[in-house]
């Protein structure tokens, strides 16, 4: 009886293993392939001398012909390194829908909308190098340690401080509507909302904006927007912009805070909050040339907000009377 049970369980051990075995063998496209004698079935062929490619094994199995293209070649002697772009391109473009790098792409030559680009590459590199080793560790230990409702009332704490500089560019604007509902929401979340800390406009019907700012309201007015300008510790910019950024620095209520600790302290954590929610959207800025990416990134932005989401589109204009 005893002999018996050591034969099963060895019996079984073994059926157990040669799934695992086999699937491993199957599983690994580098390990070598045993000669085999022809069978009746597929008789033998002649040796013939290999081409490029034509001796290796085929790890997806498709067993086709002409796959050994020169594009193919390379990447498979190169590794999976020599596809990344590409890959990250479409790994990109299945999850978001849209290829960042084609998305930001623009007619305009780099010449015209970015003359200034040795100096602004310098700039780029400085403030990445500042933000590498000092803004996204402070950043990334704030997302770990600060619990997720927290960083949300901080958000809406400093976006609804921020609705004092929407509402007076869209008085610039000649936006009543917009100026109305973003005072409506300053009001109602600076008391209901508790400061700001929740936003309870939104549920009222408020929604909130895309936000605007002085250097929107120039181009709304008919000022150029300028070459573009990297500026040290701020980012990415257009000549056009720099005064909107003097202009806010006013129009924000936390510089009229009496005790400057206070004020500066509120401003940090409000760069470190604003760092913070950037962190996810990093991933896209991982491949390829960062610095022309964040730049047509900005700039086609900045198209985006100043015509307030409208892109001209002459397509189909003779059908827009119908409704279908």
């Amino acid at each position: 009886m005893l002999e018996r049970t050591q034969i099963s369980a060895l019996a079984l051990t073994a059926l157990l293993s040669a799934p695992i075995a086999l699937a491993q063998d199957a599983s690994d496209p580098f390990a070598e392939i045993p000669n085999e004698s022809p069978s009746a079935t597929s008789p033998a062929k002649p040796p013939t001398p290999p081409a490029s490619g034509a001796d290796e094994v085929d790890p997806f199995g498709d067993g086709g012909e002409g796959t050994g293209d020169s594009a193919n070649d390379s990447g498979a002697t190169s590794g999976t390194t020599g596809d990344t772009g590409d890959d990250f391109g479409s790994e990109l473009e299945d999850e978001y829908g849209f290829d960042p790098a084609g998305e930001f792409a623009s007619a305009e030559e780099p010449e015209d909308r970015d003359p200034w680009e040795g100096f602004n590459r310098a700039m780029f590199r400085f403030n990445d190098t500042a933000d590498r080793w000092f803004l996204k560790p402070v950043a990334i230990s704030y997302r770990q340690v600060t619990p997720i409702f927290v960083q949300s009332g901080v958000t809406n704490f400093f976006s609804n401080l921020h609705e004092v500089n929407n509402v007076l560019n869209d008085v610039l604007q000649w936006k009543w509507g917009q100026a109305g509902n973003d005072t409506g929401r300053f009001l109602i979340n600076s008391t209901i909302g508790i400061a700001g800390l929740f936003d309870v406009a939104q549920h009222m019907g408020l929604e909130p904006s895309d936000g605007e700012d002085f250097g929107q309201t120039l181009a709304v007015w008919g000022v150029p927007s300028g070459p573009y300008l990297v500026i040290p510790m701020m980012g990415p910019s257009t000549v056009r912009d720099v005064p909107g950024e003097v202009v806010e620095w006013y129009t924000n209520p936390l510089t009229y805070v009496d005790e400057n600790s206070v004020e500066y302290t509120l401003k940090m954590v409000d760069v470190i909050q604003t760092r913070a929610s950037l962190l996810q959207a990093e991933a896209l800025v991982q491949q390829g040339d960062r610095y022309v990416l964040m730049r047509d990134a900005y700039l086609q932005r900045r198209e985006f907000l100043i015509n307030d989401g409208e892109q001209e589109d002459d397509f189909g204009g003779d059908l827009d009377e119908y409704d279908f």
